[in-house]
This record gives structure tokens, C-alpha cells and sequence, in this order.
């Protein structure tokens, strides 16, 4: 099974320069724990809610926790360079890539522009299924 049968092909997505408060407000609205950051068409991190949380944990008081909310760029927080794969990778690399990585989803991008995502959900989905 390839990857663009089982990827969700409508993804949230986020600016690099869009605040934390902006990617905090996407990803409540879409249900996600983390969004691909974009520079233009191409990905260029992820920003999740475990990033925004250890930098929230890091700050001292009311004004600074305003200030990284309101004034820091998603790129400021965003692990860079994340994993990607194409959509015509097989599904069983998808899950091994995502395993060795230690991470719950992969990107999935053709001629370097983001077409959908894969997540360990979807793939153990597809297993209870029986379509795996």
C-alpha cells in the first residue's frame, strides 16, 4: 500500500513568521497536535504543541509568556527540517521511518510541495482495518 492511500491530503498549515498565538489558534481548530511550518510551498518545520508547552514552561512571569504568544514567530520554535516522504513510499517505510525517529507523523511531499500527511493513526487505523 503507498503512502497516498492512507495520508490525509487537507492539512493545516502555518507561516513560518505567523505568531504562537496563530499556530496555538490553528491547531485548537483543526484538532492537531502540530502543524507543518511553510516557507511558500515548502516545508520547513514543524511547530507542535509540545514545542509551544516547553517554551510557555520557560518563561517567568504574565508579560513574557504574552510576549512569546504575541511576538514570536512560529519559525522561533519550529523543529527544523522535518521528516517527509513521498506519496508513492510504501506505507511499512512510512511506519518504520516514523518508529526509528521517534515521531507521530510524516509530511508527505511531492516536487517539494506539501501535499498531505501520514500519522501513526492512520497507519494502525489501516491495520484494525485489515487494509494493511
Amino acid at each position: 500500500m503507498r503512502v497516498a492511500e492512507l495520508m490525509t491530503p487537507k492539512v493545516r498549515s502555518i507561516a513560518a513568521d505567523a505568531t504562537v498565538a496563530d499556530a496555538v489558534r490553528e491547531m485548537a481548530d483543526g484538532r492537531v497536535s502540530a502543524l507543518p511550518v511553510l516557507q511558500g510551498q515548502s516545508v520547513v518545520g514543524v511547530v507542535s504543541t509540545t514545542d509551544v508547552l516547553q517554551a510557555q514552561a520557560e518563561v517567568e512571569d504574565r508579560r513574557a509568556r504574552a510576549v512569546l504568544f504575541e511576538q514570536t514567530a512560529v519559525a522561533d520554535l519550529m523543529t527544523r527540517d522535518p521528516l517527509t516522504i513521498e506519496p508513492d513510499a510504501d506505507v511499512r517505510d512510512a511506519a518504520r521511518q516514523m518508529l526509528y525517529a521517534d515521531v507521530h507523523r510524516l509530511f508527505v511531499v511531492n516536487d517539494g510541495r506539501l501535499v498531505g500527511v501520514l500519522s501513526q493513526t492512520d497507519i494502525a487505523q489501516a491495520v484494525g482495518n485489515g487494509r494493511v
